[in-house]
């Protein structure tokens, strides 16, 4: 019999599940309300609306760590644990590539996949003289000393990267002469960059989406494989020639040591809820873009992304 901790019973009640019965448990490493919340409840939900799974799921808030907690329990205490999945996100890879999980690492766990996403932005003001990425990034390469970037996340995090991954496309190296102010979210940011006081602001589409139907900015790129559903004027990076894809992806990981069986079901399962009306219903409601990467394809797009997290977080002198 599972047995569930005095927040998950709290959160039991307060959502009206006493007297259900819970087959599988889903772990938000944050408190209720956050994105990983919203991933745990909104997909399990679906899963069980649409049979993906024959009985609800339990979702238990453990926040922590920044996620740390969750991963450092799954670890340690349910490493072989076939009816548990966690919540996970773009932060979950980029803590773990900075070793910000205290020696705990990737392969630690199976990631089950993303369904979807909030997609990276580059944005300028309505008058900056930038028209497309490409003019930005070469301005910035050809004197980085009159440029600078503002991001919702501190130096070395992910709106910081998303910069330097762009830039190394087109094969600049010198990195640290890259000026980057991370600010307190997404909002302060573009008042950054609305106000002059950055060339460009770096961020995720939901955080600016007011400042665009205000017309006080211009999108200059989205990260994503294709256009943002419902913002088809922006262009993709890679349509410009700049192979990034950088996106707060929402998803699943298990337990390493659970049964092939297990993944096997919940891959499938969280598969079968991407495809569904009612999940592409749940990501317009929510500012979400398509992200279907699940399995084995997530799992080497994953490892591609900690690779060169890690890689930059080391240039940057963010980790050793």
């Amino acid at each position: 019999m599972k047995i569930f901790s005095k927040m998950a019973l709290a959160v039991a009640f307060s959502t009206g599940l006493i007297g259900q019965s819970f087959a599988a448990e889903c772990i938000a490493p944050a408190n209720p309300g956050g994105g990983w919340d919203f991933t745990c409840r909104s997909i399990t939900k679906i899963m069980y609306d649409i049979g993906a799974v024959d009985s609800p799921v339990q979702v238990t808030n453990m926040a922590g760590g920044g996620g740390g907690l969750a991963y450092t329990h799954v670890v340690n205490e349910r490493n072989s644990d076939d009816d548990l999945i966690v919540a996970a996100s773009s932060a979950t890879a980029t803590r773990l590539a900075q070793n910000a999980y205290s020696g705990m690492t990737s392969d630690q766990v199976r990631f089950l996949g993303a369904i979807g996403a909030d997609p990276g932005v580059i944005v300028v003001g309505k008058d900056s003289p930038f028209q497309t990425l490409n003019e930005l990034l070469d301005a910035v390469i050809a004197d980085p000393s009159k440029h600078a970037f503002a991001g919702g996340s501190a130096a070395g995090g992910f709106d910081h990267l998303k910069v330097l991954m762009a830039l190394g496309r087109k094969g600049f190296k010198d990195i640290l002469k890259v000026k980057y102010i991370g600010v307190d979210g997404d909002a302060d940011a573009i008042t950054q960059t609305i106000g002059g006081f950055t060339s460009a602001m770096t961020g995720d589409i939901s955080g600016v989406v007011g400042f665009i139907k205000s017309g006080d900015v211009r999108v200059l790129a989205s990260f994503t494989d294709e256009r943002i559903p419902g913002f088809e004027q922006i262009p993709t990076a890679k349509e410009q020639g700049i192979d990034v894809v950088a996106v707060n992806w929402r998803g699943l990981y298990t337990p390493k040591g659970a049964s092939d069986a297990s993944y096997a079901k919940w891959t499938e399962a969280l598969r079968t809820v991407g495809d569904s009306p009612e999940w592409k219903a749940a990501m317009l409601a929510n500012g979400l873009a398509p992200f279907n990467k699940v399995g084995d394809d997530f799992q080497a797009y994953l490892a591609t992304v900690i690779a060169e997290v890690r890689a930059l977080s080391k240039d940057i002198g963010v980790m050793k």
